[in-house]
């Protein structure tokens, strides 16, 4: 795994609980929801291929 990666999610993490705490204070909680509901299907969409590949690894390993 990359390390760049870690930094990536970080930072969206980061930049959402903002953005969420600053729309929740403006009285707009549905769009804090669907920013967080987008930074965490973002963060999914770059996780699922390194997800695939351990599984991938772990189905070769057990193989007899």
């Amino acid at each position: 795994m990359e390390v760049s990666i870690i930094f990536k999610i970080a930072a969206v993490g980061i930049l959402v609980s903002v953005l969420s705490q600053v729309l929740k204070h403006s009285g707009r909680e549905e769009h804090a929801f669907l920013t967080s509901l987008a930074g965490l299907l973002l963060v999914l969409y770059w996780i699922v291929p390194y997800i695939v590949e351990l599984f991938e690894t772990m189905k070769k390993m057990f193989q007899l």
